[in-house]
């Protein structure tokens, strides 16, 4: 006899698929083990404790492929989709008879994370700045491609709106065809010659969509005839530029880089994070591979003359990229090299009694202190406030 429910968990490419088949429905809760920074705020988030941190550094750095960052216990796991809310590279998925869905946020049993992303047009010039820079691919620029970055780019000239006026002075112009010769814009139409007229006539005709404005028929030809005007309607390039809040961990690098100030995030977590290199195993440099956001860094070496006996720093954070994650904290094999303190989450809707709780956990200071407790689980050390 088929007793109900039956649990499995496989691997699908990147993907770690955990199932749950019930007597009606099969639920799914689907891990992207490529997505997945090791942060572990889904294992504090988790209400069944199903899921628990894996060998984060190894498994971040590519040194060991059995192992994923974080392990999800696929019996304990209610299917409830809290983490999959509460993870902010979005690298857990909850699909109910193959259809993703979070009726935990649909029955307003849980909040989401408060999302503020937005690109300014009047002020975005649609440089290719935070398109670069955004560590998490977030960005979304959908420009024209010109011929400065393809061969096969669009003329440089269609970038701007630009009203271009050619005229010719019929006095002064004999229709020798040097412009038509140098110009694909302009060409030179003869009438037939003969006798009777005893003189060259014709027309000089101009094609707009042709025409750069590079003035070399006004410079080249020998009667000065030529006149170009040129009125700039528009700088601005076309297309568009924003942000792909599924791919945002807002980090921030979007709107510290950008020259016009066009961008606008607000963090998900407030806090703090402070490094010890004192503490720092040198040469290790884990905390920089597995930084989600490219906050962390190893500083350059100084001069001998700049020490005056002090220890020379070999690990340090840039605060302003950092959105306190935790995982460099669940990577770092070293004893309070780190210490990481949330002070706040910024969330949107009904904040419930199970999201007050797991905020309580995730707002908790811990420090690094990576010890394995059973084969391919670790944990963190948990500070006690003073």
């Amino acid at each position: 006899m088929t007793l109900f429910p039956k649990y499995s968990k496989r691997r699908e490419g990147q993907n770690v698929v955990m199932e749950q088949k019930l007597l009606k429905a099969v639920n799914n809760l689907i891990l992207n083990a490529e997505t997945c920074t090791g942060c572990g705020i889904c294992a504090e988030a988790c209400p069944e404790e199903a899921i628990v941190l894996g060998p984060v550094g190894a498994t971040r750095r590519g040194a060991i492929d059995y192992a994923t960052p974080v392990d999800v216990d696929e019996e304990k796991c209610s299917y409830c989709g809290v983490c999959v809310i509460m993870c902010p590279f979005n690298a857990m998925t909850l699909k109910i008879d193959g259809e993703e869905r979070l009726p935990i946020v649909e029955q307003e049993g849980f909040p989401q994370y408060d999302m503020i992303t937005k690109v300014d047009d009047e002020k975005c010039v649609k440089c290719t700045i935070c398109e670069e820079v955004c560590p998490r691919d977030a960005i979304y620029r959908d420009v024209p491609v010109f011929e400065g970055a393809s061969d096969e780019g669009r003329p440089r000239q269609t970038a701007l709106q630009i009203k271009t006026t050619f005229t010719v002075d019929e006095e002064k112009c004999t229709y020798c065809g040097i412009c038509g010769e140098l110009c694909p814009a302009v060409s030179v139409a003869r009438r037939p010659v003969g006798p009777e007229a005893g003189k060259v006539e014709g027309e000089v005709k101009w094609d707009e969509s042709l025409c750069d404005g590079c003035m070399i028929c006004v410079e080249a030809c020998p009667e000065e005839c030529i006149t170009i005007e040129r009125e700039v309607v528009s700088d601005r390039l076309p297309g568009q530029v924003d942000i792909m809040q599924d791919n945002c961990c807002t980090c921030t690098w979007c709107v510290e880089t950008c020259p016009t100030e066009a961008v606008t995030v607000e963090k998900i977590f407030e806090g703090d994070i402070e490094f010890y290199p004192e503490k720092c195993p040198g040469g290790c440099s884990t905390c920089v591979e597995v930084c989600p956001c490219n906050a962390i860094y190893l500083p350059p070496p100084l001069p001998a003359r700049e020490m005056k006996g002090q220890i020379e720093p070999n690990i340090a954070v840039n605060k302003d990229y950092c959105i306190f994650c935790g995982a460099c904290v669940n990577a770092c094999p070293a004893e309070d090299a780190i210490v990481l303190r949330r002070a706040g989450i910024r969330m949107k809707g009904k904040e419930t009694d199970l999201f007050n709780r797991i905020r309580e956990k995730l707002l908790t200071p811990r420090t690094s202190k990576v010890k394995e407790t059973a084969p391919g689980e670790v944990e963190v050390k948990v500070l006690e406030e003073a």
